[in-house]
């Protein structure tokens, strides 16, 4: 499994961790964590290494596996809670059952982890990557990689959009219609409330927009350095 050295934006992604009663590397996600759990499972000191997703299997070795399990592996079954239909927080929930193809990694003996820079890996999994994505925080290489800009020296920004009103793709899009904000120079970037966003807005260090009414507020164009904006 190819890891990368967890930040402070991976702190809510599945971690490597090693299981006590056989040595053996194990995957963990955020939904097999218990709540009472959650603090240590982001303590980003403590699980150091995050999974890329990038994996690399010895076929021999995969099909001696298959065989003893009788045609498929036994990886662990994570439950998701959702809403039938997302645009509505109030439809019927459902489980949504999946596995994670990393947690193989428990089922082979000789299972091993290699360290790689971050650039090997662009998580789009929220609205929030979305944006980060977009922003001049990534660049598109000559041969068609995305990579972190130079300049973020493999630390991405902790952005946290207000699921509320950024979860869905169509709301992302309205709220950042005249274009996405400079996070190149960006800590963390948060915003609570319906907020939009003007074109030219450059924001640095740590940068917080606020709404607490109900109807949406646009952040003009210019410059926010360290601060926290209330309308």
């Amino acid at each position: 499994m190819e890891v990368a050295q967890r930040t402070a934006s991976d702190r809510k992604g599945g971690h490597l961790t090693r299981r006590r009663s056989d040595g053996r590397l194990a995957l963990r996600e955020s939904a097999q964590c218990p709540k009472e759990d959650e603090t240590a499972f982001q303590d980003i000191e403590r699980h150091r290494y995050f999974n890329t997703n990038n994996l690399w299997v010895r076929l021999d070795h995969l099909k001696l596996e298959l065989e003893r399990h009788g045609g498929a592996l036994p990886l662990a079954l994570i439950k998701n809670v959702k809403n039938v239909d997302p645009r509505k927080p109030d439809s019927p929930q459902v489980l949504q059952l999946e596995s994670a193809m990393g947690a193989a990694i428990e089922c082979f003996e000789k299972a091993g982890a290699i360290v790689v820079p971050r650039i090997r890996f662009s998580p789009v999994k929220t609205t929030s990557d979305l944006l980060a994505l977009r922003s001049d925080v990534y660049e598109v290489t000559e041969d068609f990689r995305l990579t972190l800009a130079e300049a973020r020296h493999g630390q991405p920004p902790v952005v946290n959009l207000d699921a509320e009103y950024y979860k869905l793709l169509a709301d992302f899009e309205d709220c950042f219609a005249q274009g996405v904000p400079s996070l190149l120079e960006c800590d963390s970037f948060k915003t609570l409330g319906r907020v939009k966003f003007a074109a030219g807005v450059v924001c640095r260090g740590k940068v917080e927009f606020v709404n607490p009414g109900a109807e949406p507020r646009t952040v003009p164009q210019g410059n926010y350095a360290n601060v926290r904006i209330e309308f």
